[in-house]
């Protein structure tokens, strides 16, 4: 075969080779469904700048604010943080039935009730609608999302008592119900599960901490700036495990003299309440981070020793009767 031959079928090879049909390296990978739902959940707010990534044109696994699971392509998280978005949560969320995190934070003019549509998303793991002007009540139908791992539902303006149900939660870490108007009582929450940490700040909770809190252990509990009362020496002993804990601006009341306090902690703040008593030795013995116990009616010396002398007396003052440094001497 001669050389002109031989660069004709070369030739010739390649022309055919170029010409066969070749996966597109642009195949789109979303679901075409979870686009659809995408694509109304924009609409529903009037089309913001924040979603301006959502075009129909482009592949939905690439848009901001969403994440596709990288073997089924479904979409699994809807973050929307921190922009300029008006409206109410559609109820087109609950069509995306793979999603396992749903966010929408920082969001001012986020208005209305929380969606019962959420319930359909049995896949959810964590929850967080916070930081927004959301109103209502807590929904009771968060128990039935069973794989949660953390809800927080925290800076909002939502009304009304805490669901006993929310104990129904085997899986949770973590709720934060803090900075709503929240009224009631805090329900007898019974746990079978992982025991999460439970922060219901700044709110207009009263009465007191039920019993059932004494049967477990956490690591942070926050009450703090409620109009809570009663007796909470309960959640102390040398068995627990708590670490950090805030009961500030209550009305609680009981004797703190023979208060047992776990080697695990490293934060109590008690300040204003009606606590008596005085400070026990053995808090001598722990490592605090953070201590405050100031505006209550607490007598006596304060002990010597460990990290107590090393707070301002502003931890301490405004006391019956509280002497001893870093107060005046008794």
């Amino acid at each position: 075969m001669n050389t002109t031959t031989t660069t004709l079928l070369l030739t010739l090879s390649l022309f055919l080779f170029l010409s066969l049909p070749t996966p597109s390296l642009s195949a789109e990978r979303c679901n075409s469904h979870d686009k659809k739902v995408l694509l109304e959940i924009k609409q529903s707010f009037g089309n913001p700048y924040l979603l301006a990534s959502w075009v129909s044109t482009n592949d939905c696994c690439d848009w901001y604010q969403v994440e596709c699971d990288p073997t089924t392509n479904r979409i699994i998280s809807l973050t929307i943080f921190a922009g300029n978005l008006s409206g109410q949560i559609p109820a087109a969320v609950g069509d995306l039935p793979y999603l396992q995190t749903l966010i929408f934070r920082k969001l001012s003019n986020l208005t209305g009730n929380i969606p019962s549509a959420i319930a359909k998303l049995s896949h959810l793991t964590m929850v967080r609608l916070s930081w927004t002007n959301l109103t209502g009540p807590v929904p009771t139908f968060f128990a039935q999302l069973k794989n949660l791992t953390f809800l927080d539902l925290s800076f909002n303006d939502l009304t009304g008592s805490i669901p006993p149900e929310l104990g129904q939660l085997t899986n949770l870490d973590a709720i934060h119900l803090d900075r709503n108007k929240l009224t009631g009582v805090i329900p007898e929450w019974i746990f079978t599960g992982t025991v999460p940490d439970i922060y219901l700040s700044h709110n207009q909770l009263t009465g007191p901490i039920p019993k059932s809190f004494g049967y477990y252990n956490y690591t942070t509990l926050d009450f703090s700036r409620n109009m809570l009362s009663g007796d909470l020496s309960f959640l102390f002993g040398s068995n627990k495990t708590v670490q950090i804990v805030d009961f500030s601006r209550n009305k609680f009341k009981f004797n703190l003299s023979n208060v047992v306090f776990p080697a695990s902690l490293t934060s109590l703040d008690l300040n204003h309440n009606k606590i008596f008593g005085s400070l026990p030795e053995e808090l001598t013995t722990l490592d605090f981070q953070y201590l405050n116990v100031s505006y209550n009616r607490l007598c006596g010396k304060i002990p010597v020793g460990g990290k107590l002398q090393s707070f301002a007396a502003t931890s301490y003052f405004h006391n019956r009767c509280l002497c001893g440094a870093p107060l005046p001497a008794c």
